[in-house]
């Protein structure tokens, strides 16, 4: 982000007062696993009523944070870019030193979740981590950007089918995780190899959270891509 893109002091003040708003803050997490709602929706998860719902929405809307989708006679409500949703996600931070788990945190959540669309938590630090030391991911300022030995690892792997060159294409964020303090692998890219994982079945999404379950075969696989999985919380604890 260069100091032309930072915000004003006061842009940064209507920001926290965004999210000062209990309510308005419950319908921004609903949203950040990249879904779409009705207002509906989203008033029920806010306890609020259909009126108040209405008046956090355009608020959220008119700050930038929120984009609507209309279909016919609904109205669908999402996170309005991946920036906005990596502010969220960071907002979310402790400001207390680091410890293994925050106190209280759902250990599935903390292994695999959704951030957006990308993957996130202790599995998602741990494939950017090993693909940015074996040299698969080149971080640069402009973004990050897949080595064209991994775009062939992953054919290979069968997470997408060849020619992966496209994946060559997008570009990719460093994104700070929430639980874990370290970057993952946002924006276009992560959000690409997120969803391939997810249509390959190598993870599945819980119906209960944001939290991203990794299959037996999904977590052999990332193993032999380079992805060191000592390090993950067992999410039956």
């Amino acid at each position: 982000m260069s100091r032309a893109d930072l915000p004003s002091r006061y842009q940064l003040a209507e920001l926290g007062a965004l999210l000062a708003e209990p309510a308005r803050a419950a319908m921004l997490l609903a949203l950040l696993d990249g879904s779409a709602r009705p207002a509906g929706e989203l008033a029920r998860v806010a306890g609020v009523g259909a009126a108040t719902a209405s008046a956090h929405l355009k608020r959220l809307r008119d700050g930038g944070l929120l984009v609507v989708h209309e279909q016919g006679r609904h109205r669908y409500y999402r996170l309005a870019d991946d920036d906005a949703a990596a502010w969220l996600e960071a907002m979310a931070l402790p400001r207390a030193p680091r410890v293994p788990r925050p106190r209280g945190s759902d250990p599935a959540l903390c292994r695999a979740r959704t951030c957006y669309r990308h993957l996130a938590g202790q599995l998602g630090v741990a494939l950017c981590e090993a693909w940015l030391a074996r040299g698969w991911l080149r971080a640069g300022g402009d973004g990050m950007h897949l080595d064209a030995a991994c775009a062939e690892a992953l054919a290979a792997s069968g997470l997408v089918q060849p020619p992966s060159s496209w994946l060559l294409g997008l570009c990719g964020r460093g994104c700070l995780d929430w639980t874990e303090r370290k970057l993952h692998l946002g924006g276009p890219l992560g959000v690409a190899i997120t969803g391939a994982m997810l249509d390959a079945g190598w993870l599945r999404r819980s119906q209960r959270s944001r939290a991203l379950l990794p299959s037996d075969d999904g977590l052999r696989r990332l193993a032999q891509l380079g992805v060191r999985l000592d390090a993950l919380v067992d999410p039956a604890a």
